[in-house]
Parts: structure tokens; C-alpha cells; sequence
């Protein structure tokens, strides 16, 4: 009877555990030797944990800013050469007209000060998608910039 008690336990736990773990992915998957720039407008909110998410709908006809590479971004505790990420910044090959960005987790995005992202609030990401840009348009946001601000969202401000 204990066995079959502690299987149950197990395959309660162990179950929804993988599941979560299926869903959130780490780094390792994205290509971080190619920032991608993308701006838009944001809809789909969704303002929760494990990560804050948004569908952004680009901008049509999109291009890199002139002033990127020398934008000021905010220090982080992360160590992240912010200037050479800005230099390196390229706009996806692919034609996806909206992509799915992956903000910060709500702490650090609170930590930063963020307001709320509210849907059809224009913003712009630097970040990563995966390698060849295979698989779906989802990006990995390392900076975000919102209502004049920029913001690192790898870690908390230094």
C-alpha cells in the first residue's frame, strides 16, 4: 500500500513538474552570437509569471534605428557587453509579421521599474531568437525599450 501511495505521489508531482519544464527553455537554444531588433506594437499581453509574454505585431517596413549601436542602456547585474550586442543587432531574415517576445520574469521586471505593457503600446526588443532562426518567431528579450526608457532585463539594475 505505501508503494503504490508513494507512485502516486510521484506521478503527481513528477508529471505537472515535467510539464513546466517542457515549457520554459533556457538559453541554451537561442543564438546568441545574432541580436535581432524588432519593434512594434504589443498584443496578447500577458503580464504573469514564469515569464511576462507579448505577441508583437511589427512595424511595417521596419528598420534598424541609425543611433542602436550608441544607445545608453542601463547597468545590470549581469555581466553583458550591451554595446557590442547594439553593434552586432540585425533584423530577422524571416517575414514573420508578428512574433512572440519573452520578457523578463514579473520580479525582475518590477525590479526595473517596468509599468505594465498594455496591448497596442508601441515598444522595441533586442534579444534572441533561436539558432537559423528555425521553429517558431519567439524572441528572447535582453533589452526592451518603452516609453523612452531602455531597460536590461537579463538581471536586476546594478
Amino acid at each position: 500500500m505505501q508503494r503504490r501511495t508513494t507512485l502516486q505521489l510521484i506521478a503527481t508531482t513528477a508529471l505537472p513538474a515535467s510539464l513546466v519544464a517542457h515549457a520554459h527553455h533556457g538559453w541554451s537554444s537561442f543564438d546568441l552570437d545574432r541580436p535581432i531588433y524588432l519593434e512594434g506594437k504589443a498584443s496578447k499581453v500577458k503580464w504573469q509569471n514564469a515569464h511576462t509574454e507579448l505577441t508583437l505585431e511589427l512595424n511595417p517596413g521596419m528598420k534598424l534605428p541609425a543611433d542602436l549601436a550608441t544607445r545608453s542602456i542601463p547597468a545590470q547585474t549581469a555581466p553583458v557587453d550591451a554595446p557590442a550586442l547594439l553593434k552586432k543587432a540585425s533584423l530577422p531574415k524571416r517575414t514573420d509579421k508578428a512574433w512572440e517576445i519573452e520578457l523578463a520574469p514579473l520580479f525582475r521586471m518590477n525590479a526595473w521599474k517596468v509599468d505594465e505593457i498594455k496591448n497596442g503600446q508601441s515598444l522595441a526588443v533586442l534579444g534572441f531568437t533561436f539558432k537559423d532562426e528555425k521553429g517558431s518567431a519567439i524572441l528572447r528579450a535582453e533589452f526592451l525599450w518603452l516609453d523612452g526608457k531602455a531597460y536590461a532585463l537579463r538581471s536586476a539594475p546594478a
